[in-house]
């Protein structure tokens, strides 16, 4: 029940992580300047909350949506919505 949309979306920033992700290792291996080497790896993490941002609207628009239409399937997506809230905390 993925969502084309935000698939394509996912993938496309995903794509963009692992570009950030490889000029921050070659920034390590040329020993750049630590300051610049944090910068780039502070993107890259505000990267991935946009990803996640993503992957939780997908899971939102579909998965919790059908399950809290279901009495027998509620309190299964409140957990779940409980523990990504607890790990992004982390």
């Amino acid at each position: 029940m993925l969502d084309q949309k935000l698939k394509n979306r996912a993938i496309h920033r995903a794509k963009i992580i692992r570009g950030q992700l490889d000029g921050l290792i070659r920034a390590i291996e040329k020993e750049d300047y630590c300051p610049n080497l944090l910068g780039q790896s502070l993107s890259i993490q505000r990267s991935l909350k946009s990803l996640d941002a993503f992957i939780l609207e997908n899971h939102l628009r579909s998965h919790v949506k059908h399950q809290m239409q279901k009495k027998s399937e509620d309190e299964k997506a409140i957990k779940e919505l409980i523990n990504i809230y607890i790990l992004s905390n982390k």
